[in-house]
C-alpha cells in the first residue's frame, strides 16, 4: 500500500487515466452534450492509501476501467470536524457510479469483511453534499429521502447544517447498508443531484476548505500548539521524554485498529511516534502491554488523549439500540 503522501492526493492531479482507450469521435454530432457530474465522499488515510495502491496502480486501474477521474485531498487535508480525507470522482453519471462501485468493493472487502462471515457486512459511506442541494434530497415532508430508503434498503441520514466552521457550505449524507444497498442508494442520490443545475455547476477543487479547519482538536482542554501539515511541530528544544502507557492486552486491538488504521491516524494527527510492545512483553506485575509515545510534550498529550479515548470506549455500557442502529465502522466513504 502506498503512503497517503502520494502525489495522487491533489485537487489538480489524478487526471485522465494514461491507459484509457483512445477516444473514438462520433460519426454524427450528438444533439445532447455529455453531462459531467461528480460525487465527493470521505475516507480515512488508510482507506485513501488502499484506493491509491502501490505506486498508484489501483487508482490508475479504477480510472481506466471506469473512465472517471478520481482525486483525493492531501494526507493532511481533512473534512472539517473529522480526520477523514475527501475523495472526488467526476465523469458521467455512469462513469462515476462504476468508479464508486470499484472503490466501495475494494474497501468493504479489505476493511470490513470478516473471514468466515456468512452475512454480508454492513458499512458506512458519508457523502459531501452542498447545503443548497440537500432540500431536493429530502423532498417535501421528507418524501424523497423516504423513497430512497425504501427502494435501496439502506439507512440514509442527512446531517444538520453545521455553523461551527465559517465558510462550510456542505453537509454530510450518511448511508449505512450492505454493498448492494450502498450502491443503490448512491445511484438514486447521484441521479437526483445531477438533475440539480446548481449542483452540477458547483464542481470545484477536491478540497475547498480553509486550512485552519483541517485539524480536529483531540487534545485535553487548554492544549494548544502550532500545527504544520496537521502535525504538532517537533522542534528539538520542544522534545519531551517518552511516555509509556499500560493498555490491557485485550484492548490493544482498539489502539491499533484494522490494518493499523487507528494507530496511524493517531500518529498523523498528533505528530507523535507510537510503539507497542510485542505480545507477552507486559508491564511487570500486570497483563498490560507497553505503549510508548515519543515526541513533543504537546504531541504526547494529544496522542495519549486519543489512545485513552479508544480504550475507554471498550468499557462504556452499550446504548439501548435497535438492530438497525447498531454501530458500524466508518467507510469514509474517513
Amino acid at each position: 500500500m502506498v503512503s497517503p503522501d502520494s502525489g495522487y492526493a491533489s485537487s489538480n492531479e489524478g487526471g485522465a487515466p494514461a491507459n484509457s482507450p483512445p477516444h473514438k469521435p462520433d460519426l454524427q454530432p450528438s444533439s445532447d452534450p455529455i453531462e459531467t457530474t461528480y460525487l465527493r465522499f470521505l475516507a480515512s488515510n488508510a482507506e485513501a492509501g488502499s484506493i491509491i495502491g502501490k505506486g498508484g496502480t489501483t487508482i490508475s486501474d479504477f480510472q481506466s476501467r471506469s473512465n472517471a477521474r478520481i482525486q483525493l485531498s492531501r494526507n493532511y487535508e481533512y473534512f472539517p470536524g473529522t480526520s477523514d480525507r475527501v475523495i472526488m470522482v467526476s465523469g458521467t453519471v455512469e462513469e462515476v457510479l462504476e468508479a464508486v462501485e470499484l472503490i466501495l468493493t475494494k474497501l468493504v472487502n479489505e476493511f470490513y469483511a470478516e473471514d468466515g462471515e456468512e452475512a454480508e457486512p454492513r458499512s458506512k459511506v458519508r457523502l459531501i453534499v452542498p447545503n443548497s442541494s440537500c432540500g431536493g434530497l429530502i423532498g417535501k415532508g421528507g418524501s424523497m429521502i423516504r423513497s430512497f430508503i425504501e427502494e435501496s434498503g439502506a439507512n440514509i441520514k442527512i446531517s444538520a447544517q453545521d455553523n461551527t466552521y465559517i465558510g462550510l457550505n456542505d453537509r454530510l449524507v450518511t448511508i449505512i447498508g450492505t454493498l448492494p444497498q450502498l450502491g443503490q442508494a448512491i445511484s438514486l442520490i447521484l441521479q437526483k443531484l445531477s438533475d440539480d443545475g446548481y449542483y452540477v455547476q458547483s464542481i470545484g477543487p477536491t478540497f475547498p476548505y480553509a486550512a485552519p479547519y483541517n485539524v480536529p482538536n483531540y487534545g485535553p482542554p487548554g492544549v494548544g500548539g502550532k500545527f504544520q501539515n496537521n502535525r504538532f511541530q517537533n522542534n528539538k528544544e520542544d522534545m519531551s521524554n517518552p511516555v509509556t502507557l499500560g493498555v490491557a492486552d485485550e484492548h490493544i486491538g482498539l489502539v491499533v485498529g484494522r490494518g493499523g488504521r487507528n494507530i496511524m491516524e493517531i500518529s498523523q494527527i498528533s505528530g507523535a511516534r507510537i510503539k507497542i510492545s510485542e505480545r507477552g512483553d507486559f508491564i511487570p506485575g500486570t497483563y498490560d502491554r507497553k505503549v510508548t509515545i515519543t515526541g513533543s510534550q504537546r504531541a504526547i498529550r494529544v496522542a495519549e488523549a486519543m489512545i485513552m479515548h479508544k480504550v475507554s470506549s471498550a468499557s462504556a455500557p452499550p446504548p439501548d439500540v435497535t438492530p438497525d442502529q447498531l454501530p458500524v465502522e466508518n467507510l469514509s466513504i474517513n
